[in-house]
């Protein structure tokens, strides 16, 4: 199993698991969330980090699930990718997150993290587009 860290500002991280649990049934296992205050010192929050990410560490890699591109969260977290170890990606979701902890187990973490950015891509829908017949 592949476990999931998940980086963000605040608590988003902490709402996301908790939505997730709601959906499914029950809270994921090897999941949780790091929640940044932009505040703190870069290097407790850098051990923080470090800290989620070694708890929820498989044998199969950790993927580290970030809020938006180019934010704290997300620069954090660069610094621990490693190849077919761990893996980041950002602009994080429910729909992600559900899809991630499903697909976890029956993949490798490089295809695990290609599947996530493409159907993250997916999830984002504009209702009137759908309701038009416009959605591709």
């Amino acid at each position: 199993m592949i476990g999931i860290t998940i980086v963000t500002h605040r608590q988003l991280g902490d709402a996301l698991i908790d939505a997730a649990g709601f959906i499914l049934g029950d809270k994921p296992d090897a999941v949780v969330s790091v929640s940044i205050d932009i505040n703190e010192k870069v290097d407790a929050l850098q051990s923080d980090v470090a800290k989620a990410i070694k708890k929820v560490q498989q044998d199969e890699g950790v993927l580290v699930l970030t809020d938006m591109f180019g934010g704290t969260p997300s620069n954090l977290s660069y610094s621990f990718l490693e190849e077919g170890k761990v893996e980041v990606i950002s602009g994080v979701n429910l729909p992600i997150l559900i899809k991630a902890v499903g697909a976890r187990n029956k993949m490798a973490l490089t295809d695990l993290a290609v599947h996530l950015e493409a159907y993250g891509k997916k999830s984002i829908s504009m209702a009137s587009s759908i309701l038009k017949g416009n959605k591709r």
